[in-house]
């Protein structure tokens, strides 16, 4: 390659890194200057819509490789800045046994609920209901889960082991901001395993950037397992097909004992309202 050509090359990056810089940097000036819209009372950003995460941070929020049939995802951990969950010595190694048993021992596998935070980025969508009075709902695809978001001026319940977790919320500006506590240590926020205490909180922030997307962050502090604080974030874009809806996602017991998710579609979807099978007369 001649001295000309390479230079040639390196202008041409520096332009390209320089564009993009530059459209980062509009970017984060529309969505910091963006304002939602508001409810009938005027005064309460308008949250409301179908929302989805796209990609696959719900296989490994860490990050990992693609595979046949999953893409590649980064790591949506933001702090640390390496992308790590900073576990204590013996947190780390039982997220390395559920690491290796993750194909049967995950919970969401089995028709338990995702809990908080996986709820938000599994690949299905959400629905944020929002009415007078300050009431505020998230509803999930995944397993009929659901949340009531109730003003942070009620305290929060003590000793339950709640698998959504005991949520309260208020407005900073146009954030929303959520404390959820009382989470079961049973769930996992995500297939690779990862893992907190029945100790952890969990501080939610969703922002709207764009009539169309909501920045969600949420800071997971836990002493029991983690050394320090960590905070991952992840987009939410509004569903906008005209037809969409939050359908059934059903679950049944294979032959083996466990429950697994099936389609709406599945026939055997229709079973959970057969009760024939129940009516059968008794033989003889």
């Amino acid at each position: 390659m001649s001295t000309a050509h390479a230079a040639v090359l390196v202008c041409s990056s520096l332009l390209l890194a320089a564009a993009a810089l530059g459209a980062d940097a509009q970017n984060a000036e529309k969505s910091s200057t963006f304002v939602p819209a508001r409810l009938w009372d005027g005064k309460t950003p308008d949250f409301r819509g179908i929302w989805q995460a796209r990609g696959t941070a719900h296989v490994n929020i860490e990050g990992h490789g693609g595979e046949k049939g999953v893409a590649a995802s980064p790591s949506i951990v933001i702090d640390p800045l390496d992308g790590k969950i900073p576990y204590k010595p013996e947190a780390l190694a039982q997220r390395q046994r559920n690491y290796a048993a993750r194909a049967t021992a995950d919970p969401s596998s089995k028709c338990y609920q995702a809990g908080v935070p996986r709820a938000t980025y599994v690949p299905s969508p959400l629905q944020i209901l929002q009415g007078p009075g300050g009431t505020l709902a998230i509803v999930y695809q995944e397993n009929h889960a659901f949340r009531v978001f109730y003003p942070d001026t009620r305290p929060h319940f003590d000793a339950a082991d709640f698998w959504m977790g005991d949520t309260r919320y208020r407005w900073e500006g146009d954030t929303l901001v959520a404390d959820v506590v009382a989470l079961t240590d049973q769930m996992w926020m995500d297939q690779a395993g990862n893992f907190h205490s029945p100790d952890v909180r969990v501080v939610e922030r969703y922002r709207m950037t764009d009539a169309d997307t909501i920045e969600y962050e949420a800071r997971i502090e836990d002493p029991a397992v983690y050394s320090k604080p960590w905070t991952l974030k992840t987009v939410l874009e509004r569903v906008k097909r005209r037809d969409t809806r939050i359908i059934e996602d059903e679950c049944l017991e294979g032959e083996d004992g466990v429950r697994y998710h099936i389609s709406p579609s599945d026939p055997r979807n229709l079973l959970k309202t057969d009760y024939s099978r129940w009516m059968k007369a008794p033989t003889e």
